[in-house]
């Protein structure tokens, strides 16, 4: 990103995303209390955060941090907020050789961690950190750890059984019947890669596991890293990342038994991240960068950063602005807690884990003016 040509690059953002260019953040209503889960840092680089309300009420988040992304030194660092602040990072898990024997380096990075807090018959159980370890997203292999006591400690890492990754970046959903269904993606290794979507299910409660898909030939439209929404009944939609410039949507009425055709939906995917939820109500939130990419690019710069509403998870309106200045902001993870607010991690400039918490009902929702972000 750095080395296209400043002006270039801001003439580019501001055509896409209607919007003039500002240092500044946080544009709309209900922004309930924003900060940095750290200031300094072990590490100097970030990314990927997570974010989990646990059983007895903490929040917890967890991001990868080292060097930089795909640097063997890069490994999962934890925090807890403790009395309203967030404990020191602690490095809770890495890829050190013992997780593989057989490898021909001492350490490999870790990737996109993954908090889920499941229930077993209304009851609690163990907090679950999934994440990733390996040299590249097409050779990585899922693991899981295990937490009782609210993320205080951790049981030791375990590999998850062969073709099986865990979510991939964003949390599982549990189903009325206790199901886990946990959103996962491919990246293959050939030349183009291929990014194909698929789920993996677990009836007890991570114990074993089962996998659908994948749900697209990775070609039309190349797909990873979906979130899930509800839609009522057994009506899911889940809704995730592509290289075609929008959000990619599919749709499932069996609670993801089986799914539908991938289709590309309204909002626009500059080939980076994004996350959603179900709120108590049923209404949908998405948080994601509401521009697309730059032709024969990656992607797009990660910046703005925005939150948008919708009755049914297809047709959305503007509802806030996390970030707006020229930089990135991006790989963002939001849940709902037990008291209705709304809480988004996401990476700062690669240096730092933003945490904002929002009450989705003071959003002020506008519609969008042929597709771009509306105007102050």
């Amino acid at each position: 990103m750095r080395s296209f040509h400043f002006v270039t690059l801001l003439s580019w953002f501001a055509l896409f995303s209607g919007s003039v260019l500002a240092q500044g953040q946080q544009r709309g209503q209900g922004v309930v209390n924003s900060e940095f889960i750290y200031e300094t840092a072990p590490f100097p680089s970030c990314h990927a955060s997570t974010i989990v309300q646990t059983s007895d009420g903490t929040l917890v988040s967890a991001w990868f941090g080292g060097k930089q992304e795909k640097s063997p030194d890069v490994g999962i660092w934890l925090s807890r907020q403790v009395n309203g602040k967030w404990t020191a990072p602690i490095e809770v898990a890495n890829g050190l050789k013992h997780l593989n024997p057989s490898a021909d380096v001492s350490r490999y990075p870790t990737w996109n961690p993954v908090l889920f807090q499941p229930t077993s018959s209304g009851s609690p159980v163990p907090l679950m950190l999934f994440y990733k370890v390996g040299p590249t997203p097409q050779t990585w292999w899922g693991m899981l750890m295990t937490s009782d006591d609210a993320g205080q400690t951790w049981s030791e890492p375990t590999r998850l059984p062969d073709g099986i990754l865990g979510p991939i970046k964003n949390k599982p959903v549990q189903l009325a019947n206790g199901d886990i269904l946990a959103p996962s993606s491919t990246e293959s290794a050939e030349k183009k890669s291929k990014w194909q979507v698929h789920f993996e299910r677990s009836s007890d409660v991570g114990k074993s596991w089962s996998k659908v898909g994948p749900l697209n030939d990775g070609v039309k439209i190349e797909a990873i890293q979906p979130s899930i929404l509800f839609l009522g009944g057994e009506r899911l939609l889940a809704i995730g990342r592509s290289r075609q410039d929008r959000i990619f949507e599919i749709a499932s009425a069996d609670g993801g038994q089986t799914w539908g055709s991938m289709q590309l939906g309204t909002l626009p995917n500059n080939n980076s991240g994004i996350d959603a939820i179900t709120l108590a109500d049923g209404r949908h939130l998405v948080v994601y960068n509401h521009i697309g990419g730059l032709v024969g690019k990656w992607g797009g710069i990660r910046s703005p950063l925005n939150v948008s509403i919708s009755s049914d998870g297809r047709a959305w309106q503007a509802a806030l602005v996390l970030e707006t200045d020229l930089n990135e902001f991006g790989y963002p993870a939001m849940i709902q807690t037990s008291d209705g607010l709304v809480h988004i991690t996401y990476t700062w400039k690669r240096e730092r884990i933003k945490h904002v918490v929002v009450d989705p009902n003071k959003f002020v929702s506008r519609d969008f003016i042929n597709g771009q972000w509306p105007k102050d």
